[in-house]
């Protein structure tokens, strides 16, 4: 027998799979402002689903909470973000013909910019059970105030991580 099998076979090697009680969520707390949409929603979307944690377990909900501020202020590269011939978005009213598009500066400079962000992120995310309570952890708001004090989040600097991140 060789030495390697000899060491393979004397070490028992289980994987580790977390369970409810060893799960331990945080609060986070993203500025949106001058921030790369897709560069930002990839980094929300591991984040929620907890793979930057070393105990991830994929059939759990081991993420954590992320609070987005400021998405008004969101960038987009290139001609993402054209009125007229920037990023479609399309949506359907359940008729014949009711197909619907709008470009993604519309939404933007419209009532609610924070569709941007969430449709990004929750595009990213597994389209299961699992997928749309990982997305329900996640908290955006278009200007600079939240309702999340009382939790405590910590500030994630996701800026400052990459010179690219920031536009």
């Amino acid at each position: 027998m060789t030495l390697i099998k000899q060491i393979n076979k004397d070490k028992s090697v289980t994987t580790f799979s977390a369970k409810p009680s060893d799960i331990h969520k945080k609060w986070w707390v993203i500025d949106a402002k001058n921030i790369v949409l897709g560069r930002l929603a990839s980094e929300v979307a591991k984040i929620l689903r907890g793979k930057h944690k070393p105990s991830f377990t994929p059939h759990m909900d081991c993420g954590d909470y992320v609070i987005i501020t400021n998405a008004r202020h969101v960038k987009l590269t290139g001609k993402k973000a054209a009125l007229k011939d920037g990023k479609i978005y399309y949506r359907h009213t359940g008729f014949p013909g009711g197909i619907k598009e709008t470009t993604a500066g519309k939404i933007l400079d419209g009532k609610h910019p924070e569709r941007v962000i969430k449709l990004a992120v929750s595009r990213m995310i597994t389209k299961n059970v699992l997928g749309s309570q990982q997305v329900g952890n996640m908290y955006v708001y278009a200007d600079d105030n939240h309702p999340h004090q009382a939790q405590k989040p910590e500030i994630y600097d996701f800026a400052a991580k990459n010179p690219k991140n920031k536009k």
